[in-house]
């Protein structure tokens, strides 16, 4: 028996990293995973595969999650073939870094649409849903950023923070029709986008975690296993901090 048997899941920007880690974590507990990205290329599909491999239901949805109405329509997709979601994640998320005094307007939005509006756009879209039955289990994907803040993110830390105070409002809105909000916090996990930095930078980071390494993207998905599953039944409006011991 499974963790998460008999639930489906819908995560946006699944179809790599952290998202990707997360989908495959779930679905070897026994869910079945709808997942989005900006678009189902080659790299989406194998994700496809790779969840389908643990024989359940899989299915990719092209999103773009900062548009309400596109939202809106994908998870009526979604309810149309899975008949229900239990459990919604927001992981999708951008960075264009700058100084704030030198960021412009245009990566102010950028950011902000994808990582905080598309979180919104879809606990909006699930909420009815969820409501009816009266259960979910809804995790947004923050970050340290939203917590102490960073320089050169002012855009990305604001909207990390959104993300916390997001969660706990829903939480505290949603409560008594059975629907849990929290929000996974991570700190440097080894991915795609880290793997983007200087070695020196990644080096330096390093430096100041007290575990000395960086996370793994499967260290997270077993935290947002934790708190879609029963084992979290009476934990809700949280921030679970992933971070090696970098900020307390």
């Amino acid at each position: 028996m499974g963790l998460l048997d008999g639930k489906t899941a819908l995560i946006t920007g699944a179809a790599r990293g952290i998202g990707k880690a997360i989908a495959l974590r779930f679905a070897s507990e026994g869910a079945d995973v709808a997942f989005t990205d900006l678009v189902i290329n080659e790299q989406a599909e194998e994700t496809v595969k790779e969840i389908a491999a643990y024989g359940h239901k899989v299915k990719g949805y092209a999103s773009n999650a900062a548009l309400f109405d596109e939202t809106q329509k994908v998870v009526d997709e979604v309810l149309k073939d899975f008949g229900k979601i239990d459990i919604l994640v927001n992981n999708a998320g951008i960075t264009k870094d700058g100084l704030a005094m030198r960021m412009s307007e245009d990566q102010w939005d950028a950011v902000i649409a994808v990582n905080l509006k598309s979180a919104f756009n879809f606990i909006h879209a699930v909420l009815p849903s969820m409501a009816r039955q009266r259960n979910g289990s809804i995790i947004n994907m923050a970050s340290i950023a939203g917590q102490m803040g960073n320089v050169g993110q002012i855009n990305y830390s604001a909207s990390k923070g959104g993300l916390i105070a997001m969660a706990k409002t829903v939480a505290r809105e949603m409560g008594g029709r059975g629907i849990r909000a929290n929000s996974i916090a991570p700190g440097f996990i080894i991915s795609e986008m880290t793997n983007a930095l200087s070695e020196e930078i990644r080096a330096e980071f390093v430096k100041q975690i007290p575990m000395h390494r960086g996370g793994d993207v499967d260290e997270i998905a077993k935290v947002a296993l934790f708190l879609a599953s029963d084992l979290s039944s009476y934990v809700t409006g949280q921030v679970v901090a992933v971070n090696g011991g970098l900020y307390c």
